[in-house]
């Protein structure tokens, strides 16, 4: 089927972003929130990114106004009713996710595919709360969206051909590099990014090296453009601890265990860049 209407649910940061780089590709764009507060926030931080864009000359005025007016913000599911593809980006807890898939399931037309930018969680719950699952896919978009090209297709057993199709042209018209992956906690990057992390962390708490010497020795020697400490800041602590138990509960392996530093970080409200602190500081 042909893709020209998109929703979106969450206008968070990766919900945002997901409807940013849908937008600049030429797409019309509705995005669900809770409240009109979060709706207007996230149509202004677009904004300010876009206008960020036209100052520094990577886009034309024109190009940006265009782009801000396919966007639509709304808090009422029957907005999505007329799109081709909706893509849930809420928080990433299974039981919230399932009552997305369940209400997209009636609000949306029988043909829309539906998808979820999940980073660990299992499809197959998700598809089958949707009462469609032939027609539920993973697009595991990175954050931020609009500036990392790699989209994780994540492909349940329950996916039909058409679905598979329909979402790799999307992303191809997207301009995004894909890989795809069956149905498993963690897909391909976050099974090998998150023991990584946690080895970081085990290195700060031992007190073998601060944080800043940790993510510094990855970034010089490893060639990395962030540490993995910066990594966990940028991702926000409560979803990389949202991931972990995702994956540990899944294989039971102990390199998918949250460290205890983690776990208090989040508890204290430490979560990252999105709270100005976590491993480290930011204003």
């Amino acid at each position: 089927m042909a893709i020209e209407r998109v929703g979106i649910v969450g206008f968070g940061l990766m919900g945002g972003g997901i409807a940013q780089v849908c937008a600049v590709h030429g797409y019309d764009v509705a995005v669900i929130d809770v409240g009109d507060d979060r709706v207007q926030r996230g149509h202004d931080t677009i904004r300010a990114r876009l206008e960020r864009d036209v100052a520094r000359g990577r886009m034309t005025a024109d190009t940006c106004e265009r782009a801000l007016g396919r966007i639509t913000g709304t808090t009422n599911y029957e907005d999505l009713s007329t799109c081709d593809l909706v893509i849930e980006a809420a928080v990433e807890d299974m039981a919230a996710k399932r009552a997305v898939f369940q209400r997209l399931g009636t609000v949306t037309k029988p043909e829309a595919i539906l998808a979820s930018n999940t980073s660990s969680l299992p499809l197959s719950d998700m598809a089958a709360a949707s009462g469609r699952p032939a027609q539920v896919i993973g697009l595991h978009f990175f954050n931020p969206p609009y500036a990392l090209r790699l989209v994780e297709v994540v492909i349940p057993e329950s996916t039909n051909q058409d679905t598979i199709d329909a979402a790799m042209v999307f992303c191809d018209t997207l301009d995004r590099v894909t890989v795809r992956v069956k149905d498993t906690p963690g897909f391909i990057v976050n099974r090998l990014l998150v023991p990584f992390i946690f080895d970081a962390i085990h290195l700060v708490e031992s007190g073998t090296a601060s944080a800043q010497d940790v993510d510094q020795a990855c970034r010089i020697g490893l060639n990395h453009a962030m540490g993995p400490l910066g990594t966990a800041d940028l991702i926000g602590l409560d979803t990389l601890l949202y991931i972990s138990e995702s994956m540990f509960e899944e294989y039971g392996e102990p390199r998918f265990k949250a460290p205890t530093s983690l776990r208090r970080m989040v508890a204290l409200g430490h979560l990252g860049r999105k709270t100005g602190r976590g491993f480290f500081t930011y204003e």
